[in-house]
């Protein structure tokens, strides 16, 4: 039996798409190796964000030709299409993937006659990515991604609709949305009447009552501006099945730095849509970005992002210092902060987030939220820990007979971490 092995860098997307291809080759007969096995096959899914994931990218490749120098090597993803000409070269390298629409014509190359249209299950994780929208056509001034992802697509409704069906009937209790673009979901869809968006595909998916099996639906990355009124009233009206939590990219507190960003919203506007997200939504989870130290930006402008996390009470903050990605305006800028700032200022900007994220957590004690059981607590026999609705961990009395079981727990505690601790 033939046998293959996975690297995937980068976003959910990935994450999604080399599930896919995961999914045909088992139908094609091979097994996945064990991780000191060498492989006959290996699936490189790359990322190009930053110059660290075309590093790692690289890295993952070499890997692969080192480990099995015949085996065949597999290349798609971000990087593969910023720079093919550079992947091809590279040792060991046999297939090159610049566009992801081309994954079915891959599989079919590599013999299966009839690749599924989607994902049917995605091994034996409880939380799964379904890709509904693929491609961007933001201008932001330091993003390499439209240029390697610009093509919108969005997918049916009912294609997504019976992908859902699918993987909830083999287990899969929380689905993720996610794309790109996740907001621009229906954009390329102009010739229906009405057109799809994202709130009809939210709706639809979230519909799903016949389902003989528990199951919830979670919000990828989206703009602000792109959370729009019928979107939260979709939202409110399923809080059992739809999670109240949205990521809303923020990168920057500073309106000067967010024209330079070429951002679309001031920073009042993003807080206001935060606001509105907050008055329509049961004490909803609202994560973000930020980026520190982009180019011009002063000590000022690094405080107009501090006063904003405070402001909205993020639960969670990702926060990335300042990274030149070749290609794109922002590398090119006057005014590069010194990289010691950049690192400074992210480390500052975490720790003004650790309040707000463990205020929010003890505003939580009392309620019941709903638990996806993910895993036993090693260092704590007798108890397991998985994601709530709200996407912060809960730890709660039970053994191996909860994992992959929505559960609803009784927060009582914050433990170290932000941790909650609950009771069924």
């Amino acid at each position: 039996m033939p046998t293959f092995k996975t690297v995937t860098l980068g976003c959910k997307v990935n994450q999604y798409e080399t599930a896919y291809v995961r999914q045909g080759l088992i139908q094609l007969g091979y097994r996945e190796a064990e991780r000191t096995e060498p492989a006959d096959l290996y699936l490189i899914n790359t990322c190009t964000v930053t110059a660290t994931g075309d590093h790692k990218s690289r890295k993952a490749i070499r890997q692969a030709a080192k480990e099995n120098p015949a085996a065949r090597i597999v290349v798609m993803g971000c990087y593969a299409t910023r720079a093919a000409d550079e992947v091809v070269a590279m040792p060991g390298v046999t297939d090159v993937l610049t566009d992801k629409r081309d994954l079915p014509a891959l599989l079919q190359r590599l013999g299966l006659a009839d690749p599924a249209r989607g994902l049917h299950s995605s091994g034996s994780r409880h939380r799964v990515y379904v890709k509904v929208q693929d491609g961007c056509r933001m201008a932001c001034s330091y993003c390499i991604i439209p240029h390697v992802r610009p093509v919108l697509i969005s997918r049916p409704i009912e294609d997504v609709v019976d992908e859902v069906r699918a993987l909830v009937g083999c287990g899969h209790r929380e689905i993720v949305l996610t794309g790109i673009h996740l907001g621009h979901y229906g954009v390329d869809l102009d010739g229906q009447a009405p057109r799809p968006d994202l709130a009809s595909l939210v709706r639809a998916v979230s519909g799903l009552d016949d389902l003989d099996r528990p199951m919830r639906v979670r919000i990828s990355s989206l703009e602000a501006a792109e959370v729009t009124p019928e979107l939260l009233e979709v939202m409110a009206a399923r809080p059992e099945r739809i999670c109240p939590h949205l990521h809303l990219s923020m990168q920057s507190g500073s309106d000067a730095v967010l024209r330079r960003m070429q951002r679309r919203q001031t920073a009042d506007e993003f807080v206001e849509q935060c606001r509105q997200a907050q008055r329509m939504l049961d004490q909803p989870a609202l994560t973000t970005d930020a980026i520190v130290g982009f180019p011009g930006e002063t000590e000022a402008d690094f405080e107009a992002t501090c006063r904003v996390v405070e402001a909205v009470g993020f639960s969670k903050v990702h926060v990335f210092p300042f990274s030149p990605r070749q290609g794109t305006p922002a590398a090119e800028m006057p005014d590069q902060v010194p990289v010691p700032i950049r690192h400074a200022r992210a480390a500052r900007l975490a720790e003004v987030a650790a309040p707000c994220r463990t205020a929010y957590a003890r505003s939580l004690v009392g309620r019941r939220l709903q638990v996806l059981v993910e895993s036993p607590v090693a260092a704590r026999p007798g108890r397991v820990v998985g994601t709530s609705d709200r996407y912060l961990p809960v730890e709660l009395p039970g053994n191996s007979d909860l994992l992959g079981q929505l559960v609803s727990v009784t927060i009582t505690d914050v433990l170290a971490d932000d941790t909650l601790d609950g009771r069924p």
